[in-house]
């Protein structure tokens, strides 16, 4: 294969990269916006944040790596259903935030069902700062 069918692939691949990368960040820039509205002395999110969310036991004596593993980069199983769940990191599953509606949707569901309660906007940003810090 000569350098510049290898360099063309390269450029390919990293072409349909950056679309996801910019996505995850869209969804990122959405949190931090409203964050922005709701408090005005807000400066940045925190993945060290996002991370005690993802081990905080709930009321329901759940948390996201009851399903989701230890780390967001493995794939996970439903804690009812024994569903397999894809991993939660884009470094990953570069599916994952890419949506902005459907991230909002299993925030939605999964606070609630983790936490008992509404995850906040600092929260969410905080979440997905740390799972795009995930390598």
């Amino acid at each position: 294969m000569t350098l510049q069918l290898k360099l063309s692939g390269l450029l390919t691949c990293l072409a349909m990269a950056l679309p996801i990368a910019a996505s995850a960040n869209t969804v990122l820039d959405g949190y931090k916006a409203q964050a922005k509205q709701e408090n005005a002395a807000f400066k940045d999110f925190s993945a060290a944040a996002g991370q005690t969310l993802y081990t905080t036991v709930g009321p329901n004596q759940l948390s996201c790596s009851s399903c989701h593993t230890d780390s967001p980069k493995n794939v996970g199983k439903h804690a009812k259903t024994n569903k397999t769940i894809d991993p939660m990191a884009p470094s990953a599953n570069p599916k994952r935030l890419t949506d902005a509606a459907n991230v909002e949707k299993w925030f939605r569901r999964n606070c609630n069902d983790a936490l008992g309660r509404v995850c906040t906007t600092q929260e969410k940003g905080d979440f997905v700062t740390y799972l795009l810090s995930v390598k």
